[in-house]
């Protein structure tokens, strides 16, 4: 039996653009992606803290070190400048597996990889 886990998340990351014109996505700085074991087009759970939006997207990567988290297309609507959200990966995984799993858990400081990373 396979079930979905939880692979990664960046716990409170603050939203830093909002771009309607773009295609949809949410822009992650690379070196957040890297904590957290994402890749980009990977698909991602977003959860807006201020406004309790929950939405899927995909990811796109950004520039490394620039802290950037910009929500694009649709997703821009979902989500203010400055609004805290969670971004939350899954994976599909072999009961037995799943057991034994660890997720990296990133718990960025200004959109920055810190050492609370687990």
């Amino acid at each position: 039996m396979m079930i979905e886990v939880l692979k990664s998340k960046l716990h409170c990351v603050t939203v830093t653009e909002a771009n309607l014109n773009y295609m949809g996505s949410i822009t992650i700085d690379e070196d957040l992606m890297d904590a957290a074991g994402m890749i980009a087009g990977e698909k991602v759970q977003i959860v807006d803290n201020n406004n309790g939006e929950r939405f899927e997207t995909y990811i796109i990567k950004g520039e490394r070190g620039s802290g950037s988290i910009c929500l694009n297309g649709a997703a821009a609507r979902k989500v203010q400048v400055g609004d805290t959200i969670i971004i939350i990966s899954y994976a599909l995984m072999d009961f037995e597996e799943a057991r034994h799993f660890e997720p990296k858990v990133v718990f960025p400081e200004n959109n920055r990889v810190s050492p609370r990373t687990r």
